[in-house]
């Protein structure tokens, strides 16, 4: 099975590009099809990046730099963009070593967007991932069973297990009944202890967070019995599901309860944040005092807003020193990328807040801090 961190990764990666006077481009495309087919994006691409060309005198470095990233994203777009992909990321800066990097993701990105700046623009990049995190789902019955890993919304991997079918016989009596009974419930029980195991090295070596348990009535209670404390504690819920579920089926039906397990944690570990900083303790809320705490290496989990316009120096709940290394951007959108940026650099989790109530009175962003200076 592949690799799950890749996304996770790229994105740290990324975040350590070094600073250059050179503008570095950052493209993030919807690359769904419309009513005909058709990919709509190029006509945004095209104009923006010969808007955002003229602002730079010609025959000048960064122009040159622009006008040769332009080329070789037109060129990736026309030979490498898959027909299956709903999202494009794509940062370049031929001023900087010829630095190149594509994305494509089944995930879709609502909005096309362009960003001309001295480092990637990350916070839709680590939206997307957040939104998209990989997680297992296993969709089992008395014999057989497979065990998805998803993420940035495609299936990222599938193992398969197929042991003995053992059928009922409503025939035998007595003695040889409860004989065959305990038979049938070895073999399920076999088979239950199969599937855990090899969900087990997939969740240890992909380091999955979160897992889904599907199937009917008489495996799902096997499958629970034979969980470690370590599985038992990643399961985010049971669905009821036929093994003859399609892919995109146990895919749709799987987010689906993943995003509602978002909405009912974030709620929990937001309120656990705010409440830390209020007594005092490792906690840090506001986009400055975050940002300094970020640059300090002190934070644990960045929890920001998925919406950039709450987020800003002029919706701090208490005002601070801007962070070490920097002034903090004025807008929503550079402050976000900002932070994010921070984030990845130095090891911090990123969360998501997709209700923008749970952070509206914290500028929202708050942050879990390992340690306090």
């Amino acid at each position: 099975m592949p690799t799950v961190s890749g996304v996770t990764d790229k994105l740290r990666e990324l975040a350590l590009f070094p600073p250059t006077t050179m503008p570095v481009l950052s493209a993030y495309l919807n690359a769904q099809p419309d009513q005909h087919g058709r990919d709509n994006f190029e006509p945004f691409l095209r104009k923006e990046l010969k808007a955002r060309e003229g602002t730079y005198p010609r025959r000048s470095a960064e122009r040159e730099s622009l006008e040769e990233d332009a080329e070789r994203i037109a060129s990736w777009l026309r030979t490498e963009l898959r027909p299956s992909s709903n999202g494009v990321a794509i940062f370049a800066c031929a001023g900087a070593g010829n630095f190149f990097e594509a994305l494509q993701f089944d995930a879709p990105i609502q909005e096309n967007q362009l960003f001309i700046r001295h480092q990637p623009h990350l916070y839709t990049l680590a939206k997307l991932n957040d939104q998209y995190r990989p997680y297992a789902a296993v969709v089992a019955d008395t014999n057989s069973a497979r065990i998805f890993v998803f993420g940035v919304g495609r299936t990222l991997g599938v193992e398969t297990i197929n042991n003995v079918k053992v059928r009922s016989r409503s025939w035998i009596e007595g003695w040889w009944l409860r004989r065959y009974q305990f038979k049938v419930e070895n073999f399920h029980l076999r088979h239950a202890k199969q599937v855990i195991e090899e969900l087990d090295q997939i969740v240890r070596k992909e380091e999955i967070a979160e897992i889904i348990l599907a199937g009917d009535e008489i495996i799902l209670p096997i499958l629970r019995e034979q969980l470690s404390p370590f599985l038992a504690s990643k399961v985010v819920d049971e669905l009821k599901l036929d093994i003859a579920a399609s892919e995109r089926e146990v895919f749709k039906a799987t987010l689906q309860a993943i995003r509602e397990e978002d909405e009912r944690t974030d709620a929990e570990q937001v309120r656990a944040v705010i409440d830390e900083y209020r007594a005092g303790g490792l906690a840090a809320i506001g986009a400055r005092s975050v940002g300094s705490a970020l640059t300090n290496g002190q934070v644990h989990v960045l929890f920001i807003s998925a919406r950039p316009d709450q987020i800003g120096p002029d919706k701090e709940i208490e005002q601070t020193e801007a962070p070490v290394g920097g002034e903090l951007p004025e807008d929503g959108i550079q402050v976000t990328d900002f932070l994010v940026t921070r984030a990845y650099q130095t090891g911090a989790q990123v969360r998501f807040i997709e209700d923008g109530e749970l952070l509206a009175n914290v500028g929202g962003v708050c942050a879990a801090l390992r340690y306090r200076m």
